[in-house]
């Protein structure tokens, strides 16, 4: 197996396992809906993954900050449920890639262009 297929296959199977650690989460301060974790990075050796989320609305750095808090947590679930000799630490990010696309479309409309809408019409 490629080494960069197996750390593509973990990172993929982290984001579920994050994911469904964060659904289980009893912090009430987390509206689990707002919440997404959109990827997860390892690094080359395995011992770091970068874990990016993203939040609609809300205050982003806050939720960070907590979940910075709970990552005993996340890491011991990770580690119950994926067969690695150490769990990688995890270091979350904001992500703002979504944020950013929202942000461009707005202005897209704003200027008279609406590229959703016209997608639309070439599909009736």
């Amino acid at each position: 197996m490629h080494p960069s297929y197996r750390k593509a296959m973990l990172e993929s199977e982290m984001l579920k396992l994050l994911s469904e650690a964060l659904s289980q989460m009893k912090d009430p301060r987390i509206q689990k809906e707002l919440v997404t974790i959109t990827r997860v990075e390892l690094s080359k050796d395995k011992r770091y993954a970068d874990v990016y989320v993203s939040c609609i609305g809300g205050d982003k750095e806050k939720v960070i900050e907590i979940l910075d808090h709970a990552k005993g947590y996340f890491r011991t679930y990770v580690a119950k449920n994926l067969k690695l000799f150490t769990a990688p630490e995890i270091r979350f990010r904001e992500d703002k890639g979504i944020e950013s696309s929202v942000r461009v479309h707005k202005l897209l409309v704003e200027m008279g262009y609406d590229p959703l809408k016209e997608e639309e019409e070439k599909q009736e």
